[in-house]
């Protein structure tokens, strides 16, 4: 067995766990939920969930992750033997979410070339985007350049290759989100865009709206804020615990855990910021309240198209930073994978290649997905997809709640919480939250996991 690696320091873990956050659910899934949600008011809720909900399960499965020295797939055994499945269900996740994961960035890969090569114009007609993913050969062609890409980065290892790919990339990707954010709020009203200002967006984006909104709609707003916290901070889905046992354990785990908390935070409100008031100015609230999923692949290259040569270049720089984000989160999501593997006896290259081959080919399927294996499904919450969002549906509404409810069950009454403020404390750090983590392991989230597994399961 190969001998555990680890992040050079602090920073390293840091930026690494960051660019797991950050990923496409921050760029096209928190301004669409914000836009949906009553802007301020879902922002509010949101930013207590993640100081509380969010801080709880980042700093159980980071802890366990260190306290054990294992990957998701043994981590959770070698704490409790009988409670070992969760490490299955825990690897089970991110090999789902990798294949599909693969098609979208490699979607995100397209887009960045149209526009770097000036042709931006064209990724803005109407059919562009569903002619392009029901075609044959180059949605195939751009999952496997993405993949490869990913694959390269971890076949280097922990320090070569993740951490030093996150140290260059974190940095440019916050540059980007913040100068596409201030663009966006300069733009100024005209004749085309019926007076519509990027500060006009950016109110609605803030100010909370409880305009006719009833109890229903709140709890949905809690539902919608909640599962976008696991996509934002990457827990229940094996990485956070991958990472924790990179991490060295004479380093601060409670101030890293709070950095990573921030960063993300930070990055998903200031895309909102970047999109929300892009959106507003050019194609009105209406525009907003029919983004959705599309946010990214039709409604923004409609905005750069209007924006003439400017448009290009904004549009260019845009999907560039979109293309980090989704290859930071997809490393993040195959080490968690090839991690079980090497734990289990793997070297790390057979690993990287087994797993590589083993995405590709189900990625390929989903592609595949669109146009020779193409049918609608009717998913339990009511909406209608095909191969991706089935994939999507099982590993995001099913898994994840369920290996969140097992693991506040498993450290919150079997272990107890003890174990992972002990972790977190070792070096003498002060834990400042410990009643509240007590609370939230034992009762709170667990609660909140149930009621949001219910939901997702069309109950209410």
């Amino acid at each position: 067995m190969e001998k555990r690696s680890s992040f050079s320091g602090s920073i390293g873990f840091v930026l690494a766990a960051a660019g797991s956050a950050v990923g496409l659910g921050n760029i096209w899934r928190f301004p669409y939920l914000a836009a949906k949600d009553g802007g301020g008011r879902f922002l509010v809720i949101y930013i207590i969930l993640a100081l509380t909900f969010g801080f709880t399960l980042l700093m159980t499965e980071v802890a366990i992750g260190r306290k054990t020295k294992q990957s998701c797939l043994t981590a959770y055994g070698k704490l409790n033997k009988k409670w070992g499945f969760l490490g299955g269900l825990a690897s089970i996740v991110p090999f789902i979410i990798m294949p599909y994961y693969c098609v979208i960035g490699g979607w995100v890969l397209k887009y960045a070339l149209v526009f770097i090569t000036g042709q931006g114009a064209a990724a803005a007609s109407d059919d562009f985007f569903t002619t392009f993913i029901t075609g044959y050969a180059q949605p195939i062609v751009y999952n496997f350049v993405f993949l490869l890409m990913t694959a390269i980065v971890i076949f280097r290892g922990v320090n070569k290759g993740i951490e030093s790919l996150s140290k260059v990339l974190m940095p440019i990707l916050f540059v980007l989100i913040i100068g596409i954010a201030i663009y966006s709020l300069t733009l100024s009203g005209n004749e085309l865009t019926e007076g519509r200002t990027g500060m006009q967006g950016l109110s609605i984006y803030l100010i909370p709206d409880f305009s006719g909104t009833d109890a229903r709609g709140i709890l949905m707003t809690i539902m919608d804020a909640m599962g976008q916290l696991f996509y934002s901070i990457s827990v229940a889905m094996g990485i956070m615990v991958t990472y924790g046992s990179y991490f060295k354990d004479e380093d601060n785990l409670i101030k890293s855990v709070n950095q990573i908390e921030i960063f993300d935070t930070v990055v998903a409100f200031l895309a909102g910021v970047m999109i929300i008031p892009a959106v507003y100015v050019f194609l009105g609230t209406e525009g907003l309240e029919n983004a959705g999923p599309g946010l990214v692949f039709v409604a923004m290259p409609k905005i750069f198209n209007q924006m003439g040569i400017a448009g290009n270049i904004l549009g260019a720089v845009f999907f560039i930073m979109v293309l980090f984000a989704a290859l930071t989160s997809c490393i993040s999501i195959m080490e968690a994978v090839c991690s079980g593997m090497i734990d289990k006896g793997m070297s790390r290259k057979k690993a990287t290649i087994t797993e590589g081959i083993i995405a590709l080919v189900l990625s390929t399927v989903v592609c595949l997905g669109y146009n020779v294996f193409y049918f609608e499904f009717k998913l339990p919450n009511g909406s209608v997809g095909q191969i991706l969002d089935i994939m999507d549906y099982a590993a995001n509404n099913i898994l994840m709640p369920l290996l969140a409810i097992g693991t506040c069950i498993l450290v919150g009454w079997i272990l107890k919480p003890k174990t992972i403020i002990d972790e977190a404390t070792k070096n003498g750090e002060k834990f400042g939250r410990r009643w509240l983590y007590t609370a939230m392991i034992k009762v709170v989230a667990p609660i909140m996991l149930f009621v949001l597994l219910l939901g997702s399961l069309g109950v209410y």
